[in-house]
């Protein structure tokens, strides 16, 4: 007898750890959220930021069934540390923001990778390029807020940016696009 009440207690305190250690979160703070990109030119590493985007998230860690995410980028606020570089990835051998301003990346699938890392798979939309891509995300939860960091490293040539004279190795291929998305815990 004493032996099932034991299992039951302990049964109860691992559900109520569980239960505890869930989380949620369904709004994103824009104004504390970062994304950076580094790439390299004449072999010199450059590093700017997008300064306008929104985002969507739905996420609780207990229903990564139901876990969503969406993020659109203003590519026309860009900051590449001067103002001939932000004048020129604008233009139609890179951005092409007049037929193309706004980069979009859709979850499809989230997968837990171990404690607090997870996989996020889907499409990212670029000059009118639609590519599948996995984002390994890292979440920090921290007091009420979760900081969700993460890396993706973006192949150029597959969205055809930096066409014509940009096209051979001036710029790395790789870019090294980072985030930093805030999001209040529910």
């Amino acid at each position: 007898m004493r032996a099932r009440f034991t299992a039951a207690a302990l049964f109860a305190c691992l559900c109520v750890t569980s239960a505890a250690q869930a989380a949620e979160y369904n709004r994103v703070n824009t104004t504390a959220s970062k994304i950076s990109f580094i790439y390299k030119q004449f072999g010199n590493q450059v590093y700017g930021t997008f300064g306008k985007f929104d985002a969507t998230l739905q996420f609780d860690s207990d229903d990564l069934a139901s876990a969503h995410t969406t993020l659109h980028i203003d590519l026309n606020s860009i900051d590449a540390g001067s103002e001939d570089a932000n004048t020129e990835l604008v233009k139609p051998a890179w951005f092409d923001t007049q037929r193309f301003p706004v980069a979009v990346f859709e979850s499809s699938r989230f997968t837990r990778v171990k404690d607090n890392r997870y996989l996020i798979a889907g499409q990212l939309t670029l000059k009118g390029v639609t590519r599948e891509v996995e984002v390994p995300v890292e979440l920090k939860p921290d007091s009420s807020i979760g900081i969700f960091d993460g890396e993706l490293v973006l192949k150029r040539d597959q969205f055809g940016l930096g066409a014509g004279a940009w096209a051979d190795t001036v710029v790395s291929n790789d870019i090294s696009i980072t985030f930093k998305v805030v999001a209040p815990q529910q």
